[in-house]
């Protein structure tokens, strides 16, 4: 295989694990909730697909089998009268990737801890900081919200392999939201986002430097109310740019590309829920077009409001 043909086909690999940064599915992300909630979340998703490459490479049938479960802790308190939360999540990841070259069939599977995601979240217009019950009187409100997610270079890698459950890079996402209601039981959001990165300076061989373009990121959601704790919605998300070079040699991989796919969240009590979810690759120029199935198990912590003693 021919020198840059190794780089390329390093770089097709890498939407493995890295480019489902850019195609996270996340309705509701800015929902207005009670200060002072802790908020727990065990999840589990599986991708199944196949990875769009150069038709020149001589690498064919290049697809990936991914299952990730994640742990996630997201914290609700008030900044400057406003709601604010902070959240923190650690994956894991074992998958099974394969593909022809020059003929031959050849798979490598790789299993290990992912990057650790932070998120900070901020609604600026729309959702003052309350209490639960507060917001349960409170009308709905349109809400404009900022975020700044970062994503730290905690996961397994190994300079000397093309396919890693880690990047070996800092990323960072900041995004604007607007979440709209529509009478009283629709929803209508959109998120405007951009992703930022560092550089990888150990990069396949071990020796080499990877830089990244940012990447934009577009979401669109609309969901419906079942019931007051029961909802579904429609999901679309689009993500452009993020092109990469390799010890400064340019790499035809920029994205241009868009995911499809639906969200329920069904209550189990007062203080569980289940959420499931699914997408697929609705137009995929370049990089994983998977089809995504995940689920998540979520338990609330809140402080049950102080009895009033009357004499």
């Amino acid at each position: 295989m021919k020198y840059l043909d190794v780089y390329t086909l390093a770089i097709s690999l890498l939407f493995i694990i890295e480019r489902s940064q850019g195609q996270d599915l996340d309705p509701r992300a800015y929902a207005r909730i009670p200060v002072r909630v802790t908020v727990v979340v065990a999840g589990f998703s599986y991708s199944d697909g196949g990875i769009v490459t150069d038709a020149t490479l001589p690498v064919k049938d290049l697809s990936a089998k991914i299952g990730a479960p994640s742990l996630a802790v997201v914290r609700s308190f008030g900044l400057l009268g406003k709601t604010a939360q902070v959240s923190a999540a650690l994956p894991y990841a074992w998958g099974k990737a394969s593909a022809t070259i020059d003929g031959e069939e050849q798979s490598t599977t790789r299993s290990g801890l992912g990057d650790m995601r932070f998120r900070f979240s901020w609604l600026l217009l729309g959702a003052p900081a309350a209490t639960l019950g507060e917001i349960a009187k409170a009308p709905r409100k349109t809400i404009l919200g900022f975020s700044l997610g970062i994503t730290a270079p905690t996961g397994q890698y190994f300079a000397d392999k093309l396919i890693n459950v880690g990047t070996s890079r800092w990323a960072f996402k900041t995004e604007l939201a607007l979440s709209q209601p529509v009478g009283k039981r629709w929803l209508i959001d959109f998120y405007s986002g951009l992703w930022l990165f560092t550089k990888n300076n150990s990069f396949y061989p071990g020796s080499s430097v990877r830089t990244q373009n940012p990447l934009g990121a577009f979401q669109g959601h609309i969901s419906y109310n079942i019931q007051p704790l029961m909802w579904v919605a429609l999901d679309l998300t689009y993500y452009t740019g993020g092109n990469s070079t390799v010890d400064g040699v340019e790499m035809d991989d920029r994205q241009s590309n868009s995911r499809i796919g639906a969200t329920l969240v069904l209550p189990v009590g007062k203080r569980h829920s289940i959420k499931l979810a699914y997408s697929r690759g609705a137009i995929v120029r370049s990089g994983a077009d998977f089809t995504t199935i995940s689920a998540g198990w979520q338990t609330t912590f809140f402080k049950k409001p102080e009895k009033v003693m009357t004499n």
